[in-house]
C-alpha cells in the first residue's frame, strides 16, 4: 500500500480519486471537478490516496493551521474492506501531522471532523459501500478519541447554493484527551477561514457564528 499526495488535477490519481468521491459522498458533499485545482494546488490542503495494485481504493484530504496548532480532516473514504485501510489513512494521517506541527516547533493540539449522525433518522447509503455506514464509521471515530462539540451545526452546501445541510456533527480529537472543552473564538476563527472559499453562506450557519461569538466556551461531548 502506497501513502501518495496530489497536488494536480492533471495527475491521473485525481480521476479515480474523483470518481471514488462520487461514488460514496451525496453530490452536494462533491466540488466540482474543476473547482479542485486551486485546493490542490494550495500547500496547506493535502489530499492523499491509498494505492493498491494501481487502483485509488482509500482518499483522505486534510489541513493543519499552524497557527492555532489545529488539523481539519475534510473527508476520508475507505472504498474497499479487508485491507485494514482505516488504520492506514489514519496513521499515515497522524503521522504526518506530527511531522507538520514539529517542524511547527508544538505538539499537535487536536483535529477537528465533521461526523454524520446516524441517529437523526435520515439516509446516508454513501453509494452502498459498507465500509462507509455511518453506524461504522462514527464508532471508529469515537475509537479515535473524536468528540462532538456541544452546538446545534449546521455547515454550507459544496455547491455555493445557499442551503444549510444538516444532520452532521462537528467533532475534535484533542491530542490530549482530558480536554473537554474548546474556546468558542477557535471555532468560530477556524470555521470563518474553513468555509470562507464559499461566499453564499446559509442564514442558518450566519446565526449559528453569531451565537457562538456570545460564548466562551464549547464543550466537548461523547459520540
Amino acid at each position: 500500500m502506497e501513502y501518495i499526495r496530489v497536488t494536480s488535477i492533471d495527475d491521473p490519481l485525481f480521476k479515480k480519486l474523483h470518481d471514488l468521491m462520487k461514488e460514496v459522498f451525496p453530490k452536494e458533499e462533491v466540488l466540482e471537478y474543476s473547482l479542485w485545482k486551486e485546493p490542490l494546488e494550495d500547500p496547506s490542503i493535502r489530499v492523499f490516496v491509498a494505492l493498491h495494485e494501481d487502483e485509488v481504493v482509500g482518499v483522505t484530504e486534510y489541513r493543519y493551521y499552524p497557527d492555532w496548532n489545529i488539523a481539519m480532516t475534510d473527508f476520508t473514504i475507505v472504498g474497499r474492506p479487508g485491507l485494514s485501510l482505516g488504520r492506514f489513512l489514519a496513521q499515515s494521517r497522524l503521522k504526518d501531522l506530527n511531522e507538520l506541527a514539529k517542524a511547527n516547533g508544538k505538539e499537535l493540539f487536536g483535529m477537528f471532523a465533521e461526523i454524520y449522525n446516524p441517529y437523526d433518522g435520515e439516509n446516508h447509503e454513501f453509494g452502498g459501500v459498507k465500509t462507509m455506514d455511518p453506524f461504522v464509521r462514527r464508532e471508529v471515530l469515537s475509537h479515535l478519541g473524536y468528540k462532538r462539540l456541544d452546538l446545534e451545526y449546521v455547515h454550507p452546501s459544496w455547491e455555493n447554493d445557499g442551503t444549510a445541510v444538516q444532520g452532521l456533527q462537528l467533532s475534535f480529537m484533542p491530542t490530549d484527551d482530558q480536554v473537554n472543552e474548546l474556546p468558542a473564538s477557535l471555532v468560530v476563527d477556524f470555521l470563518s477561514t474553513y468555509y470562507s472559499v464559499l461566499s453564499n453562506k446559509p442564514q442558518e450557519w450566519l446565526d449559528m457564528i453569531e451565537t457562538l461569538k456570545k460564548s466562551e466556551t464549547v464543550g466537548l461531548k461523547p459520540i
